[in-house]
């Protein structure tokens, strides 16, 4: 057992506010020590493929961090130590789509009609967006919930008024604009609901370097479900294809029920 992952074992499980989990782990992946952070995470995903519920723990609060694009930079030295050394499950966890298809893919262009306006009908700037996704009323929400601007969107996540329903919403929503799909993502509360997570795996338009790592999160009904989908990426099936094949075996309940 790598001893920097079992350390990382023990403060999450001590940990027991979400946001405290992921700003620990996030902390610990900014160690200058990068090839002792891929070994850990590569423990991590092994131990996660296997059903371990304190392993899936540490992972959860990994994802939003490294679903951060301030540190795309590091993710990518990251994905290089796990194919260099061999780390396979932590390759598994950062795979991406090749690179030859990057250059076809586009973002659908932010449609500005969708957002918020004054009662005079005149379109909000950006910062009066801003200013009302952190104190909006109920009936701000719906145009708010459309805005294509992820830092509208970020404002509108951290919102007390926000509900789960709203943030599915957000994260199911297509065309989906893969910046808002990042914004939710990092945060470090909302990709923790199983919900919140399906509607981002399940998007066709959610950027795969997001949702194959959330794929690690998934409970098995969850990867069948995912397997079966047929308009999901072929890159975010397959991952959910092999972690399927990768669980143990399924014991039984008495009474001839399935754990999940």
């Amino acid at each position: 057992m790598d001893p920097l992952a079992e350390r990382w074992r023990r403060a999450v499980s001590s940990l027991k506010e979400l946001r405290l989990r992921v700003a620990y782990v996030r902390s610990e992946l900014l160690r200058d020590d990068l090839p002792s952070i891929a070994r850990a995470l590569d423990d991590l995903c092994r131990d996660a493929e296997q059903a371990s519920p304190v392993a899936r723990d540490v992972l959860g609060a990994a994802v939003p961090v490294l679903a951060d694009p301030a540190l795309s930079e590091r993710v990518e030295q990251l994905r290089e130590l796990a194919a260099s050394g061999a780390l396979l499950s932590l390759s598994r966890l950062l795979r991406r789509k090749p690179r030859r298809h990057e250059a076809q893919s586009t973002s659908p262009a932010p449609d500005e009609r969708h957002v918020a306006a004054s009662g005079a009908g005149r379109a909000l700037t950006l910062g009066e967006r801003r200013a009302l996704a952190r104190r909006p009323t109920r009936a701000a929400f719906d145009a708010l919930l459309r805005d294509p601007h992820p830092l509208v969107i970020r404002n509108l996540l951290g919102n007390p008024r926000l509900t789960e329903d709203d943030v599915v919403r957000l994260a199911a929503r297509r065309p989906a604009i893969p910046e808002v799909v990042t914004e939710i993502a990092r945060h470090p509360e909302w990709p923790q609901r199983s919900r919140v997570r399906m509607a981002i795996v399940q998007n066709p338009g959610a950027p795969p370097e997001i949702a194959v790592p959330m794929v690690r999160l998934l409970l098995r009904p969850e990867l069948m479900q995912l397997v079966a989908a047929p308009d999901v990426p072929a890159v975010v099936r397959a991952a959910a294809r092999e972690l399927l094949e990768r669980r143990p075996p399924v014991p039984h309940k008495p009474g001839g029920a399935l754990e999940q």
